[in-house]
């Protein structure tokens, strides 16, 4: 059962189009109203479930790859600081070294 009153102001030229529109169905103001906001309520809620269905795949794209590396090492992070200061030495004593040319 409605028991519920919503009002709204429009302008007269509205008025007449929805007036003539639930005539033309058969139908009241009221019941014509219903129907479209009942409709629009519905296409809002499908396309919030399509945006999440779509954030839910991207979430499971990105979690799936997140936290894992591949070297094998599964001291890797707790050796990373060494790691990277044997590469930056090894880096620059290559870049430092004597040339040798004949």
């Amino acid at each position: 059962m409605k028991t519920e009153v919503y009002s709204w102001r429009v302008s007269p030229e509205r008025k007449a189009a929805l007036e003539a529109e639930a005539r033309r169905h058969g139908h009241s103001l009221a019941e014509l109203l219903e129907k479209i906001a009942s409709e629009w309520l519905e296409s809002q809620h499908s396309t919030r479930v399509d945006e999440e269905n779509e954030q839910s795949r991207i979430r499971a794209a990105a979690i799936s790859n997140i936290g894992f590396l591949s070297s094998g090492d599964p001291h890797r992070a707790q050796n990373a600081r060494e790691l990277i200061r044997q590469k930056l030495r090894q880096k620059y004593s290559e870049r430092n070294a004597p040339s040798r040319t004949r």
